[in-house]
């Protein structure tokens, strides 16, 4: 691998109770190259979103990241960063599509208005230059940019998961975290976001770190993937190895838990 863009060092964190503590991520450790797409896979509840919270930097108590972690972006400690240096750093440098992305949307502002904060917030002060590049990013999705007054019920859910990843796109971030991008779309426009999502990486160059469930559609997307169990990392390979000669016992039970196209069906 060339230099990383993104290094996760000893990752641990822990959920604290007033009796006891629990440990939601333990010890994890993985890089992402510039314009790869890192998967990460595991059951509900094993680590994956809580990561993706923490590379973000938007944990609130009782979540505590210990010390020892290291996550470093282009070789700067994100968790060191003071407030300011925090703010900028959040959609500029990272920007994340969140789980139910697609409700993520404030409902009751026009989908422009919902630009507009993103990019006066990161410095851009000119209304007319804020919307040519709302309608720059908006046809980059396949969104008319005349729907820019639009409110988000006016969209189908496909169209809004669009408008999500055109909101991240906005201000040319290096790494795109994906969390559960597709859950509660039809296979069908799940393949048209992911293949849409896959174009502007290699357009922009931008990393992406893709956090499922579905090892499936993980093996087809990914270049790497990182499978996740009970907070600890258990096995990081490629995407095909993963696929084809999965070393690690939870991994080979993901792969079976697959119902088979070809099985036999009883009347």
């Amino acid at each position: 691998m060339t230099r990383p863009l993104l290094s996760v060092r000893n990752l641990t964190i822990d959920y604290v109770g007033p009796a006891s503590d629990f440990r939601a991520v333990d010890d994890v450790s993985f890089d992402i190259a510039p314009g790869e797409v890192f998967g990460l896979a595991g059951e509900s509840g094993c680590g994956k979103s809580t990561i993706a919270f923490a590379i973000s930097r938007l944990h609130r108590p009782p979540a505590l990241i210990r010390r020892e972690s290291r996550i470093l972006l282009d070789g700067r400690d994100v968790l060191d960063l003071p407030a300011e240096a925090l703010r900028q750093f959040r959609w500029r440098e990272v920007a994340m599509v969140f789980q139910s992305a697609m409700n993520s949307l404030n409902p009751v502002l026009r989908v422009e208005d919902q630009f507009h904060d993103v990019l006066k917030t990161h410095g851009e002060r000119d209304r007319s230059r804020r919307r040519e590049r709302i309608a720059e990013v908006l046809r980059l999705v396949d969104i008319d940019p005349d729907r820019m007054r639009d409110y988000p019920h006016q969209f189908s859910g496909g169209m809004r998961q669009r408008i999500v990843i055109a909101i991240c796109m906005a201000l040319n971030p290096k790494l795109v975290i994906m969390d559960e991008p597709t859950t509660a779309l039809d296979v069908v426009v799940q393949r048209e976001i992911l293949q849409r999502i896959d174009e502007l990486r290699r357009r922009f160059g931008f990393s992406v770190l893709f956090i499922t469930h579905d090892l499936g559609l993980m093996a087809q997307f990914c270049d790497r993937i990182g499978i996740m169990l009970a907070g600890k990392l258990v096995e990081v390979d490629d995407a095909a190895t993963i696929h084809d000669a999965p070393k690690h016992d939870y991994t080979r039970q993901l792969w079976a838990a697959f119902p088979s196209l070809h099985a036999e069906h009883g009347a």
